[in-house]
């Protein structure tokens, strides 16, 4: 296990630490020498620079890394890794996702991860269990989950996505019509696929802000607003831009720069849009 508290041994110094398990295994001291340098450099704590060192002489990532290395080197049947790369900085978080998960893939061994790093988690993964107050909501692979939440609190807690309550007012080939319930608008009303639906159903439907297009951009498609833009984010590969729907919710969208030019003023009027394969219906 690797503890989200590290429970690492001040008394031993790095190597000590992560030859600890191979030494109570019995693994004979020039195997362990020769692991225990592997592990340091999985973690890039190379042993000629770390190994001798105290757990009180490194910063709250390194013994990070080495709680790490210690559960790593012993090769185990199965791994329960706590929010082991909290303490890492962006980078190194995600060079240590790649790292761990090619190691998985070499030993063959089962790997327990638990994080709150949504991100993280469809990284890391081969199956994903979403736990909401001790329950499982859903369990299913990294594109189950993202692209076909079977609840509101899993569509909502994975990702970031915009969710509608409504109720379901007809059946029209080929889509089924939801009117958006709204406190202060008379709502808006959204084509959704009809699969398993009927009409007077309560529903929510979930649409992630990659999925939605604004101005020109929304042109084809099916579902078409008109609103105002009341923030606007600069996210590097794109802009996070909030909407204030004329009747209806606000909702956000993730757009490319180059297709909206530099910037969108706020207060700026424009149009929202997207299909209805796009929108995810759940019940719950």
């Amino acid at each position: 296990m690797v503890f989200q508290s590290l429970a690492l041994f001040p008394h031993l110094t790095v190597a000590g630490n992560i030859a600890f398990g191979l030494r109570m295994r019995k693994v004979p001291k020039d195997v362990i020498s020769k692991r225990v340098d592997e592990s340091l450099d999985l973690v890039e704590l190379p042993h000629r620079k770390y190994g001798r060192r105290r757990i009180n002489q490194l910063s709250g990532g390194e013994r990070q890394r080495v709680a790490l290395a210690r559960a790593l080197v012993t090769e185990p049947r199965v791994l329960l890794l706590d929010e082991p790369f909290g303490a890492l900085d962006l980078k190194l978080r995600k060079q240590m996702q790649v790292e761990t998960k090619k190691l998985q893939r070499r030993l063959g061994i089962t790997f327990i991860f638990v994080t709150h790093d949504q991100e993280e988690a469809l990284t890391m993964s081969n199956v994903i269990g979403v736990v909401n107050k001790g329950r499982i909501e859903q369990m299913g692979n990294s594109k189950d989950i993202y692209e076909r939440p079977a609840t509101r609190f899993v569509a909502s807690f994975i990702g970031e996505a915009n969710i509608l309550g409504g109720k379901v007012e007809a059946l029209q080939d080929p889509y089924a019509v939801v009117h958006q319930m709204s406190k202060d608008a008379p709502g808006i009303s959204v084509l959704v696929p009809p699969d398993g639906l009927a009409a007077g159903q309560d529903v929510f439907v979930s649409v992630r802000p990659e999925k939605l297009r604004v101005g020109p951009d929304t042109d084809g498609c099916v579902n078409v607003y008109e609103g105002t833009v009341i923030d606007e984010v600069y996210i590097g590969l794109a802009s996070r831009i909030q909407v204030q729907l004329d009747n209806g919710p606000r909702l956000i969208a993730n757009v490319q720069i180059s297709n909206i030019g530099d910037t969108v003023p706020i207060g700026t009027r424009l149009r929202v849009g997207w299909n209805p394969n796009n929108s995810i219906v759940v019940l719950r």
